[in-house]
């Protein structure tokens, strides 16, 4: 719509896209921070809180309380703020607002299935979920692949060339990139804000890169691939402005939780971003947090198979350091760290080829 009037009024600074970028993320914000609490009051009321897994830490119990599903509000705050702020005719900003929403309708539904039964462990069977994930991923991979005759082309960091054009077999990697980025950040969601600031930090850098790769200028500068996705920095813009909305009630002591809702969808939406900024293997280090929390759990299991022994006291490794006494605002804020730090030298490493 801002697009719309730009060019019908002639109000030439709609134009521009960090313009519309700055708007979404007010917009969003201010959308979240309106519907946020009212979704917390008609969350308690009709208790659709969050049900705790009885091997969660102890300390764990007393947010059995707390409302859950919040995702749903703050993708629903991206979408409608994106919608108002982007430009309808870029078919890779259609396809962010496609990720968003098919992923939330999977998060939706594991959340409803564990409300309903009141069990944490009670939401979608984990085929399902997988299976449904794959579809959306086949979805949106097909779509980039045939209806935007997408870039196969893989880059790595700090190699100016691409090292191979993947054709059709991109596909396969893109479903296996927003699968697995998706549940590494449903698997990071287990502490108070622990999800929300990396997501908001690696969100960033994507959307920093992402206008860089849309701009044929900075990205000739850098020696980085020139491909129309600056449009989508608009709806990454919007997301961070909707996490800002809630982390204001999602900071510890949390007033609500994300849940599957928003976890899954940050996360293939991450994995979106990186796809088309070709920076699937930078997502390693962008989304550190995620991949960390990620190979404890796969380490934990396999070595639980192998050796009948555990590596973690408990996995994700969030869990372990709660288990060792760590204090739960010291675990997120360090974590926080972390992830501010992977995601400087990622930007660092766009200017190393």
């Amino acid at each position: 719509m801002l697009y719309w009037l730009s060019e019908i009024l002639g109000i030439n600074i709609l134009g521009y896209i960090t313009i519309r970028a700055g708007i979404s993320f007010f917009l969003a914000l201010f959308f979240t921070l309106f519907l946020m609490p009212r979704f917390i009051r008609w969350a308690q009321r009709t208790s659709s809180v969050q049900p705790i897994n009885e091997w969660a830490p102890e300390s764990h119990k007393a947010k059995a309380k707390t409302p859950t599903m919040g995702g749903i509000v703050f993708i629903g705050a991206t979408i409608l703020a994106s919608l108002i702020s982007i430009k309808f005719t870029n078919i890779y900003a259609l396809g962010s607002i496609l990720t968003l929403g098919i992923f939330a309708i999977i998060g939706f539904q594991d959340d409803y299935a564990k409300i309903r039964k009141n069990e944490n462990l009670a939401g979608l069977k984990a085929r399902t979920k997988l299976l449904l994930q794959i579809i959306s991923a086949l979805i949106v991979a097909s779509f980039l692949y045939f209806f935007a005759d997408f870039n196969t082309d893989l880059y790595v960091p700090f190699v100016k060339n691409p090292i191979s054009d993947m054709g059709i077999y991109a596909i396969v990697l893109w479903i296996i990139v927003m699968i697995a980025t998706s549940n590494a950040v449903n698997l990071t969601d287990g502490l108070d804000g622990l999800a929300t600031v990396p997501s908001i930090v690696a969100l960033t850098s994507f959307s920093i890169i992402i206008y860089i790769t849309g701009h044929a200028t900075i990205s000739s500068y850098l020696l980085m691939p020139n491909i129309n996705v600056g449009e989508v920095a608009i709806v990454s813009s919007a997301l961070i402005g909707a996490l800002t909305g809630f982390l204001w009630y999602n900071c510890h002591p949390a007033e609500v939780f994300m849940g599957d809702s928003g976890s899954l969808t940050i996360g293939a939406f991450l994995g979106y971003l990186a796809i088309i900024s070709k920076s699937e293997i930078l997502l390693i280090l962008i989304g550190s947090i995620f991949v960390i929390e990620t190979l404890s759990v796969i380490l934990q299991v396999g070595s639980y198979k192998l050796r009948k022994k555990r590596v973690f006291l408990m996995a994700p490794i969030h869990h372990h350091f709660e288990m060792k006494k760590w204090a739960e605002n010291k675990i997120i804020v360090r974590f926080w760290i972390v992830a501010v730090l992977s995601n400087i030298i990622a930007l660092i490493s766009l200017k190393i080829r």
